[in-house]
């Protein structure tokens, strides 16, 4: 038999020959990782090498499991948005998932951006919110006095409703309508009412060349021409006026209408969204503003109806700041996560969402989006506004994925030297998300 004293160095001896073979086979296996002993011992290496033995467990081995839709779609975009691009400019990126009523993806969400005419589509759910989807813009003539051989003694009163389809052709029947009334002259004074508005020409923080404006109550295709071309219509219908100047006044109370022109919310709603013209959000803008019921109402008006609703949606007010209805101003300022949840407050009203789906540009098809995401997956299924100024470019819309997910997005690029770079990468975002 060994001594005690033998029997005890033979023990360190195997216990020196274990932990050898162990710290050789974990070095070999990298720090941070987890491998198993013949006894099932998990034995967990820090960066310092240093062996940490757990209780005994019984463990299985991991299955890799196969990425998710959402997973890919992630990683996809955490590719995109390490472009060099974001470097030297700043990026707001929000996707949500409306069919999960879950957020798909977020870079930069919450950042204050300027929106450029992405903006429209908040004037825009914000006004079938307020005013409806059978809401009208009216143009209303109106005569005081009396009517004998064929003459009006009195006053002829025309009231704007900022109307930007009001045409050369409407003008045509406005005068008809005062000839079809048994009036050939007029024997007292022409007005023109425009105390729906204030009397700012222009909107708050537009540019000195802008080129956009003078804004109006009355105009006609969307410009300050209305006493010219009402004068020519006026004689082309044969009336006669003993008094050649147009004046503004408001209508007299006792004033009784005559013709009224009306023109759809939808039918204006298609220019601004598919085309994005300016003066049209500008003019639907200026509706939400006579909604508040004051006279000479303004962007004050309109905005605060916005920030209540923003309000209703659970965010702070005061994170943004509503210049004007198209987007032009650049004392704009939202965040994608607004925009988005614009959309998904739309897409949750079926009393707004049809209304504002069918008049949203189409990947490839029509509008500001005719002639992008052609012969890409993105073609025909993104229904989107864009927005375009110096240093800015934006999309904002809905699009269906390959599992049947109907999306919501809001992409800002700011701080890009053109145009092009935010749209190609707003391209790439949404082909992936189509994919």
């Amino acid at each position: 038999m060994k001594s005690e004293e033998s029997l005890f160095t033979d023990i360190k001896l195997h216990k020196c020959l274990f932990l050898t073979a162990f710290v050789i086979v974990l070095c070999s296996c990298g720090s941070h990782r987890t491998v198993q002993t013949p006894y099932s011992v998990p034995i967990h290496i820090t960066e310092n090498a240093r062996v940490e033995f757990n209780t005994p467990v019984v463990t299985t081995q991991e299955v890799a499991q196969p990425a998710t839709w959402k997973d890919t779609i992630q990683a996809r975009l955490d590719s995109l948005c390490q472009q060099p691009l974001f470097e030297t400019t700043q990026l707001g990126l929000y996707v949500f998932d409306l069919t999960e009523n879950l957020p798909l993806y977020s870079f930069n969400a919450t950042q204050r951006m300027r929106p450029a005419s992405t903006e429209k589509l908040i004037t825009s759910i914000s006004s079938l919110h307020y005013l409806g989807g059978d809401y009208n813009f009216r143009t209303d003539v109106r005569i005081s006095g009396t009517v004998a051989n064929g003459t009006l003694q009195g006053d002829v009163y025309v009231v704007g409703g900022m109307d930007p389809l009001l045409s050369p052709s409407d003008l045509n029947s406005m005068a008809a309508a005062l000839r079809n009334a048994g009036i050939s002259s007029i024997n007292g004074n022409m007005y023109i009412d425009l105390s729906m508005k204030d009397d700012l020409a222009y909107g708050w923080g537009w540019c000195w060349d802008d080129n956009y404006g003078p804004l109006s109550a009355l105009m006609v295709n969307a410009k300050d021409n209305f006493s010219s071309e009402w004068g020519k219509a006026l004689a082309k219908a044969g009336i006669k006026r003993s008094k050649m100047a147009i004046r503004q006044q408001d209508a007299a109370a006792d004033s009784k209408s005559v013709c009224c022109i009306t023109h759809t919310i939808d039918e204006v709603l298609q220019p601004i969204l598919k085309n994005s013209q300016n003066i049209f959000a500008e003019c639907l803008f200026y509706q939400l503003a006579v909604y508040s019921g004051q006279k000479k109402a303004g962007r004050k008006q309109a905005a605060k109806l916005i920030y209540d609703l923003i309000e209703g949606m659970g965010l702070d007010t005061d994170q943004y700041q509503i210049a004007d209805g198209s987007g032009l101003s650049l004392y704009n300022y939202v965040s994608p996560e607004l925009l988005v949840r614009f959309l998904n407050y739309a897409f949750s009203k079926p009393e707004i969402y049809s209304h504002l789906y069918p008049a949203l540009p189409i990947a490839g098809v029509d509008g500001t989006l005719s002639k992008r995401m052609q012969d890409t997956p993105a073609y025909g299924n993104v229904h989107a506004k864009t927005g375009t100024l110096d240093g800015i470019s934006s999309l904002a819309g809905y699009l269906t994925a390959r599992n049947g997910h109907v999306l919501s997005f809001c992409i800002i690029n700011q701080g890009v030297s053109t145009g092009r770079l935010g749209r190609d990468f707003q391209n790439e975002v949404c082909e992936a998300l189509c994919e």
